[in-house]
């Protein structure tokens, strides 16, 4: 066995295994807390919400868990299985080996494969966990037509992003990877600017806060903390889920406060206000701007590694793929990487909770502390937020900190 083969199978295996074993510590301690409030909510969250958030909470790990269970035995198959070597000289044929149009098609082919894969979950979590737990509200035919568009959206953009990223892997020489770097990082920022106008219209309404006083409120509060944006905006969320949420988008003079339509039903006008100081404590404390440089540096570090990897007959052989070269290998980068890289999710997950706690102080200094909490507690009854994760579950996908952790510190700032 090739030592790289082996390696990959390892560490397949002991990802998997830790996946799967933090899932059934969460469906446990899940389980085991289910009838029972925990004492810091017994005053807001009824239990009937408590089990039924326990519930959805397992219904979605255990979703996971057969999700998990086929990604990997499709992750086996396109690498070690020669799948991907099959997809390759599937178009062998019809275009020229090597060539951008051929090495567009196999990247795109392996994405369509993915998605067909994944389709049974994403229609069983929308039209049964969602429905039977109260929040889809999206019809097969309004699915579809989301599907539709977003296909062509992504063929639109995907396709000349992919040829562009062959093109100067093949051409910048060496340092290839630099430009790469480069060109997705301004892709990304690009994407973060005409996402607001020209593509989130393409799925969503969204209409000018027509509430004046709450208006005033936002009004006063951006001024306060001296933000300006371009718009407030009421997005038509309830037209596809009962989840509620609300959030900034786009960067400088393009900025927007966007709130689900869910939301302002179920929040007073002193609580929204609270949410959305959490939010501007985001900006405020720049995190955004931390985390683009930080995914910049873990990105300009994963492409300098391709570099090398490139140009290794091994890595390609060790891997299932007897055909090299820039599109082989982009690919089964892609998919190595998530397989080594999971052990390490906690410390994303850390730097996340961090920004989080950051936002809930910046929040309980511009507003009541208090409003903040019965908002928080609001958001978990009605989103059906688990308030008892396992711990160790938690720091590897949680990228908030539990309920109770995160009330708690903003009871001591009232």
């Amino acid at each position: 066995m090739h030592t790289l083969t082996f390696i990959f199978l390892l560490a397949v295996g002991l990802t998997t295994t830790l996946r799967a074993w933090l899932a059934l510590r969460q469906i446990r301690a899940v389980t085991a807390h289910r009838e029972t409030v925990p004492q810091e909510f017994a005053a807001t969250i009824p239990l009937d919400a408590h089990i039924k958030a326990a519930d959805y909470t397992v219904a979605r790990v255990r979703l996971g868990l057969a999700d998990l269970a086929l990604g990997t035995l499709f992750l086996l198959w396109l690498t070690l299985g020669g799948g991907m070597q099959a997809v390759f000289q599937a178009w062998t044929p019809h275009l020229v080996p090597g060539g951008y149009g051929h090495g567009v098609a196999f990247l795109a082919s392996l994405a369509v494969l993915g998605f067909l894969v994944d389709l049974p979950f994403a229609l069983y979590r929308t039209f049964v966990v969602e429905e039977r737990f109260g929040f889809n509200k999206m019809t097969l035919r309004l699915w579809l037509v989301d599907l539709v568009k977003e296909t062509l959206l992504g063929a639109a953009i995907g396709l000349p992003v992919l040829f562009a990223v062959l093109w100067l892997m093949a051409r910048m020489g060496e340092f290839w990877w630099l430009w790469v770097w480069a060109f997705w990082l301004g892709f990304n920022l690009l994407v973060l600017l005409i996402y607001p106008t020209f593509i989130a219209p393409l799925f969503n309404k969204f209409t000018p806060l027509t509430d004046e006083a709450l208006a005033q409120r936002i009004g006063a509060l951006l001024q306060r903390c001296g933000f300006t944006v371009s718009g407030l905006f009421v997005m038509d969320g309830s037209r596809r889920s009962a989840h509620g949420n609300a959030y900034f988008t786009g960067f400088g003079s393009a900025k927007r406060i966007v709130f689900f339509d869910t939301l302002l039903e179920r929040l007073s006008p002193p609580e929204v206000e609270a949410v959305l100081a959490h939010e501007l404590g985001h900006y405020k404390h720049r995190h955004i701007w931390q985390r683009v440089a930080m995914l910049a540096a873990i990105s300009l570090c994963l492409l300098a590694g391709l570099g090398y990897l490139i140009g290794q007959p091994w890595f390609f052989q060790g891997l299932g793929m007897s055909a090299q070269g820039t599109a082989p290998a982009l690919a089964l980068f892609s998919l190595a990487i998530p397989v080594f890289s999971f052990p390490f999710s906690p410390f994303m997950s850390q730097v996340s909770r961090c920004h989080e706690f950051q936002a809930d102080a910046y929040a309980a200094s511009q507003t009541r502390a208090t409003d903040l909490v019965s908002a928080l507690a609001k958001l978990y009854r009605d989103n059906a937020s688990t308030l008892t994760p396992d711990p160790l579950y938690s720091n590897f996908h949680d990228s908030h900190p539990p309920a109770a952790i995160r009330i708690a510190r903003l009871l001591d700032r009232s």
